[in-house]
């Protein structure tokens, strides 16, 4: 089965890095399935049960989008608040979607990787900070892989980091 990806971003045309990585995906729709969350639900209304339909119908699962206040955008927030229910993520009475589905996670930090370290200018890792997402996936009992990371602004990045950065997301997302 095919690999589904969350993606959220709350401006996408303009992203360099995030947009890219999308393209990259949907060079091979036989293998993945791009979702734009805030194309489709531009109000923030989320439909929870078309939502975890999609997930049902692939074998992985990937969140992706860009770091924000150190966390996700607020819309893929509200998407796991409604999608993870429950009854279908956890709990009693069928509560098991998620069981051994393979989830990851990849963002663009957006900061240099030297900034994310006990001793750097943020004091925490990356994967200190994502690991919110890890317990959740934990919880549900998913099979966590781990997140795929670009660090540093896009704008600032050659045209050959981001090519680099999309093959590698794309390898990452290809061995899950």
């Amino acid at each position: 089965m095919k690999t589904l990806v969350i993606v959220t971003h709350p401006s996408l045309e303009t992203s360099v890095l995030n947009k890219r990585w999308v393209e990259e995906l949907k060079k091979y729709p036989e293998k993945y399935t791009v979702h734009e969350l805030n194309k489709v639900y531009p109000d923030g209304n989320i439909d929870a049960e078309k939502e975890q339909l999609l997930i049902e119908s692939h074998s992985n699962l990937v969140l992706q989008f860009p770091v924000y206040w150190f966390n996700c955008p607020p819309l893929l927030k509200k998407w796991l608040d409604d999608v993870f229910a429950y009854g279908w993520a956890y709990g009693s009475n069928g509560g098991d979607k998620l069981k051994n589905r393979k989830a990851a996670l990849a963002v663009s930090a957006g900061i240099k990787k030297e900034d994310y370290s006990k001793e750097g200018r943020y004091r925490y890792t990356l994967e200190h900070l994502l690991s919110p997402f890890e317990t959740t996936f934990l919880y549900c009992n998913a099979d966590y892989r781990s997140f795929f990371a670009f660090y540093g602004t896009e704008n600032e990045s050659s045209a050959s980091e981001l090519e680099k950065s999309a093959q590698d997301y794309l390898n990452f997302v290809d061995n899950l």
